[in-house]
């Protein structure tokens, strides 16, 4: 009898061919361990994303959720309330020239990369991309220096979770306190002395009059560092394990450093960091003949919906020709990741910078071990080692 749980480190560290079998088999399949609905064709996805009335977001979008999030954050928030909280958050965006971020990105990413050189082997992870990923966001939200290595680890343990009980930990409750107080202590910093980041543009961003609250400032700071270190953290290592995985494809980006944007996209497609995601159904419906009833949470299994066949031809295949416009990893709908533009932006970066000193590398032989969290998946450690 098939089985599909997806708090299992066996899901992590190989998801793909049970995926397939959801596809194919269990289209709607329902999870007796998670106690959810799991969708894993790309069309069901794009369904439910586009149609929040149905697939609410607002008791949370993490498979496991942080304790005050869920009704309160960008992303545990249906329209209007979403909406106005979007427009507001991109307002300050805005007002921070993103762009301007470019050639401080750069310079981190250099010095980053050119500590590497020489050496015959490190972690990709622990080496290059948290430190650079770490670096950046300090530098647009304005957190202060000398935090980085704390907040790093803590953000890490806020989206990971107990594959036993299924559930948030205490040591990640626990991580999730101290963020919000340590962010709480920043926010209040920067209403005595605004400064050009985020966090200063945060509190002061309005529109018609509208401002955000004190807790919706609060929550939104703490969700963008632990978003901004493990979603485009682990995003770049799972870049660079394609690039490590796959020879061809790397000296092509090498060779020709324009094409990079290309294998951005494919790696988002191929092997997305952002596997899954929970809503909670509005109304009853029916659904490949299955009775999906109010009040019962689905799983958007993104990863999965990114090697649809129906969508993407030989969807095993990584192909950085492929230009693989509508993949799911920035998600979809009203719920798109509002830092894509900034995600592309830094890992192009980051990789033109990584690739000057170390254009031939491959991964070393010990096994993967897996990050457990159900929503994101990345490895722990990427022991990368010079060709």
């Amino acid at each position: 009898m098939f089985e599909f749980d997806p708090y299992s480190p066996a899901v992590d560290a190989e998801p793909f061919a049970l995926y397939r079998i959801l596809r194919e088999e269990h289209p709607c399949f329902w999870s007796e361990p998670a106690q959810m609905w799991v969708l894993s064709r790309y069309d069901d996805i794009v369904t439910a994303l586009s149609d929040w009335k149905t697939y609410s977001s607002a008791r949370g979008n993490l498979m496991t959720e942080l304790p005050g999030r869920a009704g309160a954050t960008l992303g545990t928030t249906d329209p209007p309330r979403h909406d106005r909280l979007r427009g507001l958050i991109q307002h300050a965006f805005m007002r921070r020239n993103l762009e301007g971020l470019a050639m401080p990105m750069r310079a981190i990413a250099r010095e980053c990369a050119e500590a590497l050189d020489g050496r015959p082997q490190f972690d990709f992870i622990e080496d290059f991309a948290s430190k650079f990923t770490v670096r950046v966001l300090f530098a647009a939200l304005g957190l202060p220096l000398g935090d980085e290595a704390t907040v790093r680890d803590k953000a890490v343990l806020m989206v990971q979770s107990d594959p036993q009980t299924r559930a948030k930990g205490p040591q990640h409750i626990a991580a999730y306190e101290w963020m919000t107080e340590y962010a709480a202590k920043v926010i209040a910093e920067r209403r005595r002395d605004p400064q050009d980041d985020l966090i200063s543009h945060f509190s002061a961003a309005e529109i018609d009059g509208d401002r955000l609250d004190e807790r919706e400032v609060l929550l939104t700071t703490t969700t963008l560092i632990m978003a901004g270190i493990e979603s485009l953290g682990g995003f770049m290592a799972m870049l660079g394990l394609n690039l490590a995985d796959h020879d061809q494809a790397r000296d092509t980006v090498v060779a020709n450093p324009a094409v990079l944007p290309d294998a951005i996209e494919e790696s988002l497609r191929f092997n997305t960091s952002a596997q899954r995601f929970r809503r909670c159904l509005q109304r009853d419906i029916e659904l490949h003949g299955m009775a999906v009833r109010a009040g019962q949470f689905v799983c958007l299994a993104y990863g999965s919906g990114n090697r649809d066949d129906r969508r993407f031809p030989q969807p095993d295949v990584y192909d950085i020709e492929r230009k693989p416009r509508g993949h799911l990893g920035f998600g979809s709908g009203v719920h798109a990741c509002l830092g894509a533009a900034i995600a592309r932006m830094a890992t192009k970066i980051a990789f033109e910078e990584f690739l000057k000193v170390l254009p031939r590398f491959g991964r070393a032989s010990q096994p993967l071990q897996w990050m457990p969290s159900s929503t994101f998946r990345s490895p722990l450690q990427l022991v990368l080692e010079r060709i």
